[in-house]
C-alpha cells in the first residue's frame, strides 16, 4: 500500500483520532539521529486500527494508574521508504541490529509498532536513563538490572521505564531487549503474513 492511500484506508487511523496522547514523530522533525525530516511530504501520524484500539487501552490503564501523566508518541507508522533510508543511514557502521531488515521489513511499516515515552504531569519527558534512539547498551531493557547495580542507571530511570513497559504490555503491547520505548502489537510473523506494508 502506498504512503498516499493511508488516508483512504478504513484499516488504519490517525494518531488525532486517539484522545488522551501526545504526539512528537522524531522522524518528521530534524530531531533523530539522522539529523534531517524523513517523513515530509507525507502525514505519518497513523497506526493500524489494531494498534490505535490498543494504545487507547494504555492511555486509559496510564491514566488510572499514574494520574496526570501522558503517553508520547515518538513514531508510528513508518513506510518502507523511510526504513531503509534508516538501514542505509547506518550501513558500515554495525548498529543495524537496531533496525528492522527493510528487506523483511519493520513493524512500523504496517501501523502495528509504536516509539513512545511518557510525559509528566508538568509534561516534561520522564528520565529514563537515555533519548530516544540511543543507540548504546544502555538503552536495552535486557541489560537493566547490571545497569542498575553497578550505577550506570538509577533506580527512578528503572522505575519510570518499568511504568512504561506495564503501560504498554498492560494493553497487549510486547517489547523488545534493545529498545525501551519500541512496542510491537502483536506476533511479528502473524503481522508480516497478514497485514498490509506501507511502501
Amino acid at each position: 500500500m502506498a504512503s498516499e492511500d493511508i488516508a483512504g484506508s478504513p484499516e488504519f487511523r490517525h494518531l488525532n483520532s486517539v484522545a488522551g496522547i501526545g504526539v512528537d514523530l522524531r522522524y518528521a522533525s530534524a530531531n533523530n539521529f539522522v539529523g534531517r525530516d524523513l517523513y515530509s511530504p507525507f502525514d505519518c501520524a497513523w497506526l493500524h486500527r489494531d494498534a490505535a484500539a490498543a494504545l487507547e487501552t494504555a492511555v486509559a490503564w496510564l491514566a488510572e494508574r499514574a494520574p496526570g501523566h501522558t503517553i508520547l508518541v515518538l513514531d508510528a507508522l513508518r513506510p518502507q521508504r523511510v526504513q531503509q533510508q534508516l538501514w542505509d543511514a547506518l550501513a558500515g557502521t554495525g548498529l543495524q541490529m537496531y533496525l528492522a531488515n527493510p528487506a523483511r521489513g519493520s513493524i512500523h511499516s504496517y501501523g502495528m509498532a509504536l516509539d513512545v515515552t511518557i510525559l509528566d504531569p508538568q509534561g516534561a519527558e520522564l528520565d529514563m536513563g537515555t533519548g530516544f534512539d540511543d543507540m548504546t547498551e544502555l538503552s536495552h531493557p535486557a541489560l537493566e538490572e547490571g545497569f542498575l547495580a553497578c550505577g550506570k542507571l538509577r533506580e527512578a530511570q528503572v522505575a519510570n521505564r518499568r511504568l512504561l513497559r506495564d503501560t504498554m504490555f498492560g494493553a497487549g503491547f510486547v517489547g523488545i531487549n534493545t529498545e525501551w520505548w519500541h512496542f510491537d502489537c502483536g506476533d511479528r510473523e502473524r503481522v508480516r503474513s497478514t497485514f498490509h506494508r506501507v511502501l
